[in-house]
């Protein structure tokens, strides 16, 4: 059996699109490509990373455009690059000189790991700058409420059931009966 490029391409967010990186990897030789929109910063919930780990072979190629497409974080990128060379397969980039069987490009490998960890923590710390920023303001309110509170409320002092109101409005009974008791709660003040 002969060996396999594969593909993994991936952004952030759905609003991203994925051609640039898919076009380059197609260019580059993949014969299968997966392909994910979601955060980088962890690997959990990364289904199709997942799918291409486990598709992948002794003797294949996993090919990616840049090295922060595979992993945000050094423990990340050193578990995925462990779980790569325990089975056999190589690593290479389209926009970066990455040979995982190296000294030098593991230690290039494991510096860009390091770039992309420090751009995510000063993301991080600019979100929260901002943040605060606006909270000083007063402008920032959070997050908008994904539950109408007024709705279970008044749901509730009909005599709805609380297994009807969390099938009707599309969330768990756990949240009617939490907005209940804080409904109590501040009844009782």
């Amino acid at each position: 059996m002969s060996a396999t490029i594969i593909g993994y391409a991936r952004v952030s967010s759905i609003a991203q699109s994925l051609e640039i990186q898919t076009a380059a990897l197609t260019a580059a030789g993949c014969t299968r490509i997966f392909t994910e929109k979601k955060s980088g910063t962890s690997t959990a919930g990364r289904s199709a990373l997942e799918e291409a780990l486990t598709y992948a072979r002794e003797g294949d190629t996993l090919t990616v455009t840049r090295i922060d497409r595979l992993a945000r974080s050094v423990a990340d990128l050193q578990t995925i690059i462990s779980r790569l060379r325990e089975a056999g397969i190589a690593l290479r980039c389209t926009e970066q000189p990455i040979d995982t069987s190296t000294a030098a490009g593991k230690a290039f490998l494991d510096m860009l790991g390091v770039f992309a960890e420090f751009e995510t923590n000063l993301r991080k710390e600019r979100q929260l700058e901002g943040i605060a920023a606006a909270k000083a303001k007063g402008v920032y309110k959070g997050r908008k409420a994904s539950v109408d509170r007024e709705e279970v409320i008044r749901r509730l002092t009909a005599g709805e059931g609380k297994s009807s109101i969390a099938t009707a409005l599309g969330i768990t009974r756990m949240t009617v009966h939490r907005i209940a008791k804080e409904a109590l709660a501040a009844a009782e003040k």
